[in-house]
């Protein structure tokens, strides 16, 4: 006797359907809290951000628990979901793990050194110094964000680049998480560092030292950049 097994393709598309929609949720839901469109504080009330991205309630379930387990998202027992406070102490505290740990996964990179990796740093680094970004001359209630998503997609993938040869990967997602925890804050640091920051040499200060193999003076860079992200945004805090 002949006994037919059921395909287990059958389920596949409706898993694919949802892993997408819980997808687009979280990469919009993750946008709008970096961007601060979503306020610190906020609560993430299920039915609403259902209805904000056009999304179901599971979806949305999901994608809050992605970006709570990625700290982007608190979850309080018996109160739900809510958008983190922002604080200077707390932005402190990122920046100095940042520098810690993006500072060893540079030096283990450049000791790894290879073509590829070389290779990859000059692309990005190349794209990046020719994408422009605007600034705040002032800010005002109400001012729209200036549009730097662009900006924003090629110095993710420069930092990525200058760390990717590190040689591991728990450091590397370690990491990533720390960047997508410190981009609320340099949003608010960019909004208001015009006309003090030159970005565009902080970067290429970084890699004229990483490629030519000096990795005191790269990481060095690499530090001073973040903590003057940090320096804008205290400055930006205190008024002045």
């Amino acid at each position: 006797m002949t006994i037919q097994q059921s395909s287990p393709r059958r389920n596949a598309p409706r898993r694919v359907e949802k892993e997408t929609a819980a997808t687009a949720v979280y990469h919009a839901l993750k946008r709008d809290i970096v961007r601060g469109v979503l306020e610190p504080g906020h609560k993430l009330l299920i039915d609403q951000i259902a209805e904000r991205y056009s999304a179901g309630t599971n979806p949305v379930r999901e994608a809050l628990n992605r970006l709570s387990s990625e700290r982007l998202v608190d979850r309080e027992d018996l109160r739900g979901f809510f958008v983190p406070p922002i604080s200077l102490e707390d932005f402190r505290d990122i920046v100095n793990t940042r520098c810690w740990v993006e500072g060893k996964a540079l030096a283990e990179s450049i000791r790894n050194r290879t073509e590829a990796w070389e290779d990859a740093v000059i692309i990005a680094t190349h794209r990046l110094q020719n994408t422009p970004i605007h600034y705040y001359e002032h800010t005002e209630p109400g001012m729209p964000v200036p549009d730097n998503s662009l900006w924003e997609e090629r110095h993710r993938i420069f930092h990525r680049a200058l760390i990717a040869n590190c040689g591991s990967r728990h450091l590397l997602r370690f990491a990533g998480e720390l960047m997508l925890l410190g981009e609320r804050y340099r949003f608010i640091s960019m909004a208001n560092s015009y006309p003090r920051r030159r970005s565009g040499e902080e970067h290429q200060a970084i890699v004229d030292a990483a490629l030519a193999g000096d990795i005191d003076r790269a990481v060095a860079a690499l530090q001073n950049q973040y903590r003057l992200t940090l320096t804008i945004y205290e400055e930006t805090m205190s008024g002045a």
